[in-house]
């Protein structure tokens, strides 16, 4: 809380909205079931309601920078908050799913604007040698958000419908965007410049990517799945090409060029991946291996989380002390240990398989925000947007990526295997992921 406090006002306003809108990503996997037997429809169908929000995000993400550059930072959250609680409320009264898939698209624009929107206003307005305190605040919110989302939906489906969960967020965050008006400041230098609609365009093969990782699971390879990821990726290359010649470029390829960048981007992309396998798995683990009601699931998600967010700040102030590179061994070391745990006794003992999912959720405080906060510290001020926007985007691709293989990986061993045992060898096999951890960190080249 120490680390908190020492933000100025209109960073924790940052932080307070942007908690409250990420608990949105994992809320609704656990109504699922609800919206499958109210709309009549299958569970492929049903997972849009996640799947339309991550393409959402994802493909507003890279417009962070411009966004930043030409709107006033007080026009654009009061934009940014007005599109969530738009969609928010088409889906508390939408009488059909499609309306349901609307709000969830618009909810996801909003976010995909916020998450990096906000990093890099944060860390253009602290010094560095403050950097890491200040993200391991933003860590605590990120990470703490999606692994309570699936506690805070458990308990409101408990006594409400689906769209009470819906309306719960409407309600939270008009509060809180009315009673903060005053603190929000125009902190960040404005630099107009015409919209790139041909980049913008473009863009879309980042959505068409994450939507052929997110659906590949459920329907499987098929020719029209085939031409989505094939055109996704030609006018992905043609983003690129296109970025690297304009003078003025829409996201800022440059920063790869700065040492430390990618080995850091790469990092906090390993560790999101451990923490959004935890927050999949582990009601798999708690459900079908043990037998425990979905509410009761989600509760005993709240160790993890609860360790996460003790971590998040510690994290931020060892960065100053120990360095990036200590931090990565010790969160590398926790993710493969939490994956051990869960292979070798996560059938057996639910308590150690709570551990597991503590292990994992806390290596990511190790890792992710220390990884972006060296990734900015490797930056000029002018292209921290740029690379925060980079990060944030490609984080939810590898995030996306995990839980696809998290899904091949289950349903292949299930063919010769329990459901348990299946769980347990994925787990097994998500371990080299962690490993990865440590080749990157002697590849790091950062300051202490």
């Amino acid at each position: 809380m120490k680390n908190i406090r020492s933000l100025s006002a209109f960073s924790l306003v940052l932080l307070f909205i942007s908690f409250t809108m990420s608990i949105s990503q994992s809320t609704m996997t656990t109504a699922y079931p609800i919206l499958m037997k109210q709309f009549g429809i299958d569970a492929a169908a049903v997972q849009w309601v996640t799947s339309g929000f991550m393409v959402a995000m994802t493909l507003v993400m890279p417009l962070s920078p411009w966004l930043l550059d030409n709107l006033k930072l007080r026009t654009l959250l009061n934009l940014i908050v007005s599109t969530f609680l738009v969609g928010t409320a088409i889906a508390v009264v939408t009488p059909n799913f499609l309306g349901v898939i609307v709000g969830r698209l618009l909810e996801g624009v909003a976010v995909g604007a916020l998450f990096p929107t906000y990093q890099s206003v944060i860390m253009e307005n602290t010094d560095e040698a403050n950097r890491g305190i200040a993200m391991g605040a933003v860590g605590l919110v990120m990470s703490s958000a999606l692994a309570v989302g699936p506690i805070v939906s458990g308990i409101v489906l408990q006594f409400g419908t689906w769209r009470l969960l819906f309306a719960f967020f409407f309600v939270v965050l008009l509060a809180l965007i009315l009673s903060v008006q005053g603190k929000i400041k125009n902190t960040h230098e404005l630099k107009p410049r015409s919209f790139d609609f041909l980049s913008s365009f473009l863009l879309i093969g980042f959505a068409g990517l994450l939507y052929t990782i997110s659906i590949l699971p459920s329907q499987g390879w098929s020719a029209p799945l085939a031409i989505t990821l094939i055109i996704s990726v030609v006018l992905l290359v043609a983003f690129v090409v296109r970025q690297l010649k304009e003078k003025t470029p829409f996201l800022d390829l440059r920063v790869f060029k700065y040492r430390g960048y990618l080995s850091a981007m790469l990092l906090t992309g390993m560790s999101y991946s451990g923490l959004i396998t935890a927050t999949v798995i582990m009601p798999l683990y708690f459900q079908k291996v043990f037998g425990f009601a979905p509410i009761i699931s989600g509760f005993l998600m709240i160790p993890a989380a609860v360790f996460l967010s003790w971590l998040n700040p510690r994290a931020g102030r060892l960065l100053g002390q120990i360095g990036l590179r200590p931090l990565v061994l010790i969160g590398s070391s926790m993710m493969v240990l939490g994956y051990l745990t869960l292979a070798v006794f996560g059938t057996k003992f639910f308590l150690l398989a709570i551990v597991g999912a503590m292990l994992l959720e806390g290596g990511n405080a190790f890792i992710m925000m220390p990884a972006v906060t060296a990734s900015s510290n490797a930056l000029p001020k002018d292209l921290i947007s740029h690379g925060t926007a980079i990060i944030t985007t490609m984080r939810q691709l590898i995030g996306a990526l995990s839980i696809l293989v998290a899904g091949i990986l289950i349903g292949f061993f299930l063919n010769d295997h329990t459901y348990g045992m299946s769980l347990n060898l994925t787990a097994a096999w998500f371990i080299l992921i962690p490993l990865s951890g440590y080749l990157l960190a002697t590849r790091l080249q950062v300051k202490k």
